[in-house]
Protein backbone atom coordinates (compact mmCIF):
# COMPACT_ATOMS: atom_id res chain seq x y z
CA UNK A 1 0.00 0.00 0.00
CA UNK A 2 1.36 3.41 -0.92
CA UNK A 3 1.70 6.28 1.54
CA UNK A 4 -1.13 8.03 -0.29
CA UNK A 5 -3.40 5.04 0.33
CA UNK A 6 -2.35 4.85 3.98
CA UNK A 7 -3.35 8.48 4.40
CA UNK A 8 -6.76 7.81 2.92
CA UNK A 9 -7.34 4.81 5.17
CA UNK A 10 -7.01 6.81 8.37
CA UNK A 11 -10.40 7.11 10.14
CA UNK A 12 -12.18 10.39 9.49
CA UNK A 13 -14.56 11.09 12.32
CA UNK A 14 -17.19 13.30 10.74
CA UNK A 15 -20.10 12.01 8.66
CA UNK A 16 -21.00 13.84 5.46
CA UNK A 17 -24.31 12.07 4.76
CA UNK A 18 -27.21 14.13 3.51
CA UNK A 19 -30.83 13.76 4.59
CA UNK A 20 -32.11 13.08 1.05
CA UNK A 21 -31.56 9.39 0.11
CA UNK A 22 -31.79 10.10 -3.64
CA UNK A 23 -29.21 12.87 -3.45
CA UNK A 24 -27.04 10.66 -1.26
CA UNK A 25 -27.15 7.84 -3.81
CA UNK A 26 -26.15 10.20 -6.63
CA UNK A 27 -23.40 11.77 -4.56
CA UNK A 28 -21.93 8.40 -3.63
CA UNK A 29 -22.14 7.12 -7.21
CA UNK A 30 -20.26 10.22 -8.38
CA UNK A 31 -17.64 9.73 -5.68
CA UNK A 32 -17.17 6.08 -6.59
CA UNK A 33 -16.64 7.00 -10.24
CA UNK A 34 -13.90 9.37 -9.13
CA UNK A 35 -12.43 6.69 -6.87
CA UNK A 36 -12.37 4.37 -9.88
CA UNK A 37 -10.09 6.97 -11.47
CA UNK A 38 -7.83 6.76 -8.39
CA UNK A 39 -8.89 10.17 -7.05
CA UNK A 40 -7.56 10.01 -3.49
CA UNK A 41 -9.56 13.06 -2.35
CA UNK A 42 -12.80 11.40 -3.47
CA UNK A 43 -11.77 8.24 -1.63
CA UNK A 44 -11.17 10.18 1.57
CA UNK A 45 -14.63 11.73 1.24
CA UNK A 46 -16.24 8.33 0.65
CA UNK A 47 -14.38 6.88 3.63
CA UNK A 48 -15.60 9.75 5.78
CA UNK A 49 -19.18 9.15 4.63
CA UNK A 50 -19.03 5.46 5.54
CA UNK A 51 -16.87 5.38 8.64
CA UNK A 52 -19.63 5.72 11.23
CA UNK A 53 -22.15 3.63 9.33
CA UNK A 54 -19.77 0.73 8.79
CA UNK A 55 -18.32 0.93 12.28
CA UNK A 56 -21.79 0.64 13.80
CA UNK A 57 -22.79 -2.16 11.42
CA UNK A 58 -19.64 -4.15 12.15
CA UNK A 59 -20.04 -3.61 15.88
CA UNK A 60 -23.50 -5.13 15.77
CA UNK A 61 -22.61 -8.02 13.45
CA UNK A 62 -19.37 -9.12 15.12
CA UNK A 63 -19.98 -8.00 18.74
CA UNK A 64 -16.17 -7.94 18.91
CA UNK A 65 -15.01 -4.30 18.84
CA UNK A 66 -11.35 -5.28 18.56
CA UNK A 67 -12.04 -6.59 15.04
CA UNK A 68 -13.86 -3.58 13.65
CA UNK A 69 -11.01 -1.30 12.60
CA UNK A 70 -9.25 -4.04 10.65
CA UNK A 71 -12.47 -5.16 8.95
CA UNK A 72 -13.41 -1.58 8.09
CA UNK A 73 -10.00 -0.86 6.61
CA UNK A 74 -10.07 -4.10 4.64
CA UNK A 75 -13.53 -3.21 3.35
CA UNK A 76 -12.53 0.23 2.18
CA UNK A 77 -9.37 -1.08 0.57
CA UNK A 78 -11.54 -3.43 -1.51
CA UNK A 79 -13.68 -0.41 -2.44
CA UNK A 80 -10.52 1.43 -3.52
CA UNK A 81 -9.28 -1.46 -5.62
CA UNK A 82 -12.59 -2.69 -7.03
CA UNK A 83 -14.30 0.65 -7.71
CA UNK A 84 -13.76 0.32 -11.50
CA UNK A 85 -15.69 -2.98 -11.41
CA UNK A 86 -18.83 -1.46 -9.83
CA UNK A 87 -21.59 -1.93 -12.40
CA UNK A 88 -24.23 0.41 -10.99
CA UNK A 89 -26.89 -2.30 -10.75
CA UNK A 90 -27.25 -1.65 -7.02
CA UNK A 91 -26.83 1.30 -4.71
CA UNK A 92 -23.25 2.07 -3.77
CA UNK A 93 -24.15 1.55 -0.11
CA UNK A 94 -25.51 -1.93 -0.85
CA UNK A 95 -22.25 -2.83 -2.58
CA UNK A 96 -20.10 -1.45 0.24
CA UNK A 97 -22.11 -3.10 3.00
CA UNK A 98 -21.99 -6.42 1.14
CA UNK A 99 -18.18 -6.23 1.12
CA UNK A 100 -18.15 -5.37 4.84
CA UNK A 101 -20.50 -8.24 5.66
CA UNK A 102 -18.34 -10.79 3.87
CA UNK A 103 -15.23 -9.44 5.58
CA UNK A 104 -16.96 -9.58 8.98
CA UNK A 105 -18.00 -13.21 8.59
CA UNK A 106 -14.51 -14.13 7.43
CA UNK A 107 -12.99 -12.40 10.47
CA UNK A 108 -15.41 -14.19 12.81
CA UNK A 109 -14.43 -17.56 11.35
CA UNK A 110 -10.80 -16.79 12.18
CA UNK A 111 -11.62 -15.92 15.80
CA UNK A 112 -11.09 -18.56 18.51
CA UNK A 113 -14.41 -19.92 19.76
CA UNK A 114 -13.47 -18.83 23.27
CA UNK A 115 -13.92 -15.24 22.15
CA UNK A 116 -17.69 -15.81 22.04
CA UNK A 117 -17.70 -15.74 25.84
CA UNK A 118 -16.32 -12.22 26.03
CA UNK A 119 -18.79 -9.83 27.71
CA UNK A 120 -20.31 -7.05 25.68
CA UNK A 121 -18.70 -3.70 26.29
CA UNK A 122 -20.58 -0.42 26.60
CA UNK A 123 -19.01 2.96 26.01
CA UNK A 124 -19.61 6.13 27.99
CA UNK A 125 -21.27 7.52 24.87
CA UNK A 126 -23.81 4.70 24.97
CA UNK A 127 -24.63 5.44 28.58
CA UNK A 128 -24.86 9.16 27.93
CA UNK A 129 -27.39 8.59 25.19
CA UNK A 130 -29.90 7.46 27.80
CA UNK A 131 -28.89 9.79 30.61
CA UNK A 132 -31.90 12.04 30.11
CA UNK A 133 -35.45 11.88 28.83
CA UNK A 134 -39.05 12.01 30.06
CA UNK A 135 -40.12 9.35 32.54
CA UNK A 136 -42.84 8.22 30.17
CA UNK A 137 -40.12 6.83 27.88
CA UNK A 138 -38.47 4.75 30.59
CA UNK A 139 -40.11 1.42 29.72
CA UNK A 140 -39.38 1.76 26.02
CA UNK A 141 -35.81 2.80 26.73
CA UNK A 142 -35.19 -0.12 29.07
CA UNK A 143 -36.61 -2.54 26.51
CA UNK A 144 -34.32 -1.18 23.81
CA UNK A 145 -31.30 -1.46 26.09
CA UNK A 146 -32.27 -5.01 26.96
CA UNK A 147 -32.53 -5.85 23.28
CA UNK A 148 -29.10 -4.29 22.67
CA UNK A 149 -27.69 -6.82 25.13
CA UNK A 150 -29.82 -9.72 23.89
CA UNK A 151 -28.77 -9.15 20.29
CA UNK A 152 -25.42 -10.66 21.22
CA UNK A 153 -27.15 -14.03 21.68
CA UNK A 154 -28.35 -14.10 18.06
CA UNK A 155 -26.30 -15.38 15.15
CA UNK A 156 -24.22 -12.91 13.14
CA UNK A 157 -26.59 -13.48 10.19
CA UNK A 158 -29.65 -12.58 12.27
CA UNK A 159 -27.95 -9.55 13.80
CA UNK A 160 -27.05 -8.30 10.33
CA UNK A 161 -30.69 -8.45 9.22
CA UNK A 162 -31.87 -6.63 12.35
CA UNK A 163 -29.17 -3.99 12.00
CA UNK A 164 -29.74 -3.32 8.31
CA UNK A 165 -33.51 -3.12 8.74
CA UNK A 166 -33.94 -1.06 11.90
CA UNK A 167 -30.77 1.03 12.00
CA UNK A 168 -29.90 1.59 8.35
CA UNK A 169 -33.36 1.55 6.78
CA UNK A 170 -32.73 -1.10 4.14
CA UNK A 171 -35.59 -2.93 2.42
CA UNK A 172 -35.50 -6.72 2.29
CA UNK A 173 -34.42 -6.60 -1.37
CA UNK A 174 -31.33 -4.55 -0.48
CA UNK A 175 -30.57 -6.69 2.58
CA UNK A 176 -30.68 -9.80 0.39
CA UNK A 177 -28.07 -8.18 -1.87
CA UNK A 178 -25.87 -7.26 1.10
CA UNK A 179 -25.90 -10.65 2.79
CA UNK A 180 -26.01 -12.66 -0.43
CA UNK A 181 -29.15 -14.72 0.04
CA UNK A 182 -32.75 -14.84 -1.28
CA UNK A 183 -35.31 -12.37 0.07
CA UNK A 184 -37.23 -15.29 1.58
CA UNK A 185 -34.17 -16.18 3.65
CA UNK A 186 -33.89 -12.60 4.89
CA UNK A 187 -37.54 -12.70 5.97
CA UNK A 188 -37.00 -16.02 7.73
CA UNK A 189 -33.97 -14.68 9.61
CA UNK A 190 -35.95 -11.61 10.65
CA UNK A 191 -38.87 -13.74 11.84
CA UNK A 192 -36.69 -15.99 13.97
CA UNK A 193 -34.63 -13.07 15.31
CA UNK A 194 -37.70 -11.11 16.40
CA UNK A 195 -39.30 -14.21 17.93
CA UNK A 196 -36.12 -15.04 19.83
CA UNK A 197 -35.79 -11.49 21.15
CA UNK A 198 -39.42 -11.48 22.25
CA UNK A 199 -39.05 -14.82 24.04
CA UNK A 200 -35.95 -13.63 25.90
CA UNK A 201 -37.60 -10.38 26.97
CA UNK A 202 -40.62 -12.26 28.31
CA UNK A 203 -38.32 -14.72 30.09
CA UNK A 204 -36.73 -11.74 31.85
CA UNK A 205 -40.14 -10.54 32.96
CA UNK A 206 -40.28 -7.67 30.49
CA UNK A 207 -43.18 -6.93 28.20
CA UNK A 208 -41.92 -6.41 24.62
CA UNK A 209 -43.02 -3.08 23.20
CA UNK A 210 -43.73 -2.24 19.59
CA UNK A 211 -40.89 0.25 19.23
CA UNK A 212 -38.28 -1.71 21.17
CA UNK A 213 -36.17 -2.10 18.04
CA UNK A 214 -35.96 1.59 17.29
CA UNK A 215 -32.40 2.83 16.68
CA UNK A 216 -30.12 2.87 19.73
CA UNK A 217 -28.34 6.15 19.06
Amino acid sequence: MSELERTAMRPLQSDSRTADPVSLDREEADLLRQVAGKDIAAFEQLYRAYYRRLNRFLDQVTRKPHLNDEILDDTMMVVWRKAPAFNGRSRVSTWVFAIAYKKALKALRREPRLQDALPETHTDADAGTWASGPETELIDRESRLSIRHLLSTLSAEQRAVIELTYYHGYAYKDIAAVVGCPIATVKTRMFHARRRLREMLIAQGQEPVENALLPLR
